[in-house]
């Protein structure tokens, strides 16, 4: 009843004050349209009172208001993306004098400028711009985020946010390039993640040359993004066509801008407190911001600027990373042969024009292919009859050269600085050096061509009679003599093999094979002949190989009903092949695990050894885990994935097998990955047998990689299950990071596991996360995984969880997982790369299960 008494008063006011009805409907439609902007006399006011506003976008994207950090009681006036979980700052305009408590207002000042006052109607900020000429200027928060002070009129505004960013920079905004005023350090980081004051990292444009982004840590450099040659950055070869997009220069060539793919696509680009850039995207589906990209690389440290000093070229795959380039040597040796290379390099040999003496050959350059440019380069006008190379020998003060498509002639007459080597993408450099550091004078070139071309006609007659001996060899079937440990009888015919079912071939007969494996178990495994494995792999073609091990090179290969195959070639060359060969076919012969890869079959012939595995499309973990290109393909899942498959197959090995084996070699480049990323052991070649109620052994060769070792078998030659442990929480720790243990190496930290260990006693363990997946990953799976992987490298082996512990800590999200003591030792000293090494002499067993163990690199 009194729903309807009100709807009827309602009609009859309606009835008799039609205009009235009229005029306050109309002003609160003006004053909701109006929501966006702020005009004269009117007031944004920090508080909670009835009183208090902000100003919201049209769109409803972005909202002006007053607010404080997080862990902060200061307030700051400022512009955020409205509508979101967090509260994700772009702009702030009193960032070095915040209002302490909430009596602050933003207002238009009499004169016509944006104004913040504090409680005692002080002026502590003002947009301070003397081209207002209205006194009816209105300030408008646009849907893109820019606030705009105007008159209302389509003229050019007096004064807007996004020519004074702080520390975003958003789609749309326009970043001045001008050569006669150098440098525009436009964006200035927080000072910390709570403190929007002024940081000392701030991010811009260089415009010499050809413009490119730059980040600098106070006066210094610390990021360069390469030159811009109207496509891509030229020094970050694997931009993205996403990231691509609407990059232009606009205006005459005076301004950089952005503009996404999709207008309705939250897209920005940030200069953090700590110095890296970011670029992130809004996820709606997930409600967060994802990364997309940032810089520098925190896995790549040739992003770091100059890493080399000058004249050196970085390359983040290659140990050492860095290197002098050609005709140039280390300027401090002592310093360089320790791993200081801010020295740089320095010039062997004076050019022509630099030397009184009376040098009669010319100045000639060499190429440096796929590098990131050097900085500070200077474009020459060429005329049409004219080359970048000729305009270079011109001067004496030109140091290199390159000849660009998009941006033209560059020539250095400075220091080489800042060179990074590419494995793919970037520029090729030519190096102006004496003629003594091209090869010498013509006379000894071309003695040198006629030595060689002998030499060469000689090996390659040479080459073609050991072909012709071989085949012939291949003619003869190898004979029940040439292969004592295989039963001829059971050798399938060449029309049959492939057919393992129907026929195996049981190895047996040999003490050196069947040493440590009973009567009643020894393995069935196929043998395929050599021409058929030669077949398979098209005669072992260079297009056909997949890589290289320890032992020897593996090539795919497709047997006769199709199936792909993958085959272990054993090297000739290798003296330690044999011993491996045998002991990985005992084992793989008897392991079936959906995380092992699974042995197909052999092939004995002559001084042929050769493996037939399963195969796998995908290669082994470390060719995406440590690649900055593909790491971001294996997400968040995929990798808890990997890492939980990992720990299953070696609790089969350890606990659950017919055999009890230590692998010995655990590490990422012996992880293969099927179709589905799903992970598998391989490599069984260094791999032990205990027996029933044997819990550790010693040996005299240690064999392993640099980097997975536990410090007892590396240090003493003790090897137990505890062993495979430790190189488990290597692991684990390094596809959780991105990076190899061997390759993180500071003053302070002398492998990743010294620095996961730091993070995790600090409190600050995701920190150590790959941060190119860092949006896809659920933080309590990350930092359970940091902990089960510190607490499995621990010194002790006691200490060290069991394969079942691991298992059920990982896959048990309520599991109380004990707390991991501080590691001493690793297993690396001083080693840069993974490198497989191995001590000679003979492996034997002491009775006090001690014994000296000398461990030489191979």
């Amino acid at each position: 009843m009194a729903a309807f008494h009100q709807d009827t008063t309602m009609r009859s006011v309606v009835k008799q004050n039609p205009v009235l009805v009229f005029v306050v409907f109309f002003s609160l439609a003006l004053f909701c349209c109006a929501n966006d902007t702020i005009s004269q006399g009117e007031v944004v006011r920090d508080g909670e009172s009835s009183s208090a506003r902000t100003l919201v976008s049209a769109g409803d994207n972005f909202e002006l208001g007053f607010f404080s950090p997080d862990n902060s009681t200061s307030r700051f006036v400022g512009i955020w993306y409205r509508n979101m979980p967090e509260l994700s700052v772009v702009w702030v305009a009193n960032r070095e004098t915040p209002i302490r408590d909430r009596t602050g207002a933003l207002t238009l000042g009499s004169d016509g400028n944006l104004v913040i006052l504090d409680g005692r109607n002080r002026s502590i900020w003002t947009s301070n711009t003397s081209s207002v000429v209205s006194k009816n200027a209105t300030a408008r928060l646009n849907d893109d985020g820019n606030l705009v002070l105007s008159n209302g009129e389509n003229v050019t505004p007096y004064w807007e946010s996004f020519n004074l960013p702080t520390d975003t920079y958003l789609p749309g905004m326009k970043v001045k390039v001008d050569a006669a005023e150098g440098e525009n350090r436009c964006f200035t980081a927080w000072k910390s993640r709570n403190d929007p004051s002024k940081g000392n990292f701030t991010m811009g444009v260089d415009p010499r040359g050809s413009p490119q982004i730059v980040i600098w840590n106070g006066p210094n450099r610390r990021w360069r993004s390469g030159h811009w040659n109207w496509q891509i950055f030229t020094g970050v070869p694997n931009m993205t066509a996403n990231l691509l997009y609407g990059f232009r220069l606009v205006d005459g060539n005076e301004f950089f801008t952005y503009k996404t793919l999709n207008p309705s696509e939250k897209l920005r680009f940030r200069i953090e407190w700590d110095g890296f850039e970011q670029q992130l995207r809004w996820e709606e589906g997930n409600k967060k911001w994802g990364l997309l990209q940032s810089q520098p690389a925190v896995t790549n440290d040739c992003e770091l600027y100059n890493m080399c000093g000058k004249h050196g070229v970085c390359s983040s795959w290659e140990s050492p990373m860095c290197r002098c380039m050609q005709g140039f040597e280390p300027a401090h040796w002592e310093q360089w042969s320790r791993g200081n290379w801010s020295g740089g390099c320095k010039r062997r040999t004076p050019l022509k024009c630099e030397t009184k003496s009376n040098v009669t050959e010319e100045d000639g350059f060499v190429m440096e292919k796929w590098v990131k440019l050097p900085d500070f380069a200077d474009l020459v006008p060429l005329l049409p009859t004219a080359s970048c190379k000729d305009e270079c020998l011109k001067s004496c003060d030109c140091k290199a050269y390159a000849d660009v498509n998009g941006i033209g002639c560059m020539v250095w007459k400075e220091n080489l600085l800042d060179i990074q080597h590419f494995k793919r993408g970037g520029n090729t450099l030519n190096i102006r050096l004496a003629h003594a550091d091209l090869g010498g004078d013509s006379r000894k070139s071309s003695t040198l061509i006629i030595v060689m071309a002998v030499v060469g006609g000689v090996i390659l007659g040479l080459c073609i009679w050991l072909v012709w001996r071989f085949k012939l060899k291949l003619k003869v079937l190898p004979t029940n003599s040439s292969i004592p440990w295989l039963r001829s009888s059971e050798i399938p015919p060449s029309s049959e093999v492939g057919k393992s079912k129907e026929y195996s071939t049981d190895l047996s007969g040999s003490v050196d094979v069947l040493t440590d494996c009973p009567e009643g178990n020894r393995p069935e495994l196929p043998l395929f002949s050599f021409n058929f494995v030669a077949i398979s792999t098209n005669n072992f073609s260079e297009e056909n190989k997949l890589g290289q091990g320890g032992f020897g090179h593996v090539y795919k290969g497709k047997l006769p009903g199709g199936q792909e195959i993958a085959v272990k070639r054993l090297s000739r060359k290798s003296g330690q092949g044999l011993e491996e060969f045998k002991n990985e076919i005992i084992l793989i012969a008897k392991l079936q695990h959906r995380n092992l890869v699974r042995l197909l079959g052999c092939c004995i012939q002559g001084e042929e050894k050769m493996l037939l595995y399963e195969y796998m499309p995908n290669k082994s973990l470390d060719f995406f885990l440590f690649d900055p290109e593909k790491q971001a393909l294996l997400d968040w899942k995929q990798r808890f994935n990997i890492i939980e498959g990992i720990a299953r197959g070696l609790l089969y090995l350890h606990r659950d097998s017919r055999l009890r084996i230590i692998h010995r070699d655990l590490k990422a480049s012996n992880i293969l990955l099927d179709e589905e990323m799903n992970p598998k052991i391989s490599d069984f070649g260094m791999a032990r047998i205990f027996g029933g109620n044997q819990n550790e052994a010693n040996t005299n060769r240690v064999v392993g990689t640099y980097g997975y070792m536990s410090p007892e078998y590396a240090m003493e030659g003790l090897f137990s299950v505890k062993s495979d442990v430790y190189s488990f929480g290597v692991l684990l720790l390094e596809i959780v990071s991105g990076r190899r243990n061997t390759s993180y190496r500071t003053t302070e930290y002398l492998s990743l596991i010294g620095y996961a260990w730091h993070l995790w006693n600090e409190r600050r363990a995701v920190e150590l996360l790959d941060p190119s997946i860092a949006v896809t990953c659920s933080q309590n799976e990350v930092l359970r995984c940091i902990q089960v992987g510190v607490l499995c490298v621990q010194d002790s082996p006691l200490h060290r969880p069991t394969m079942s512990s691991v298992v059920l800590m990982l896959e048990s999200e309520n599991a109380n997982l004990p707390l991991p003591r501080q590691p001493t030792f690793t297993s690396m000293r001083g080693s840069h790369v993974d490198t497989d090494f191995c001590s000679e002499g003979p492996e034997y067993a002491s009775l006090n299960d001690l014994t000296v163990t000398m461990v030489d690199g191979r």
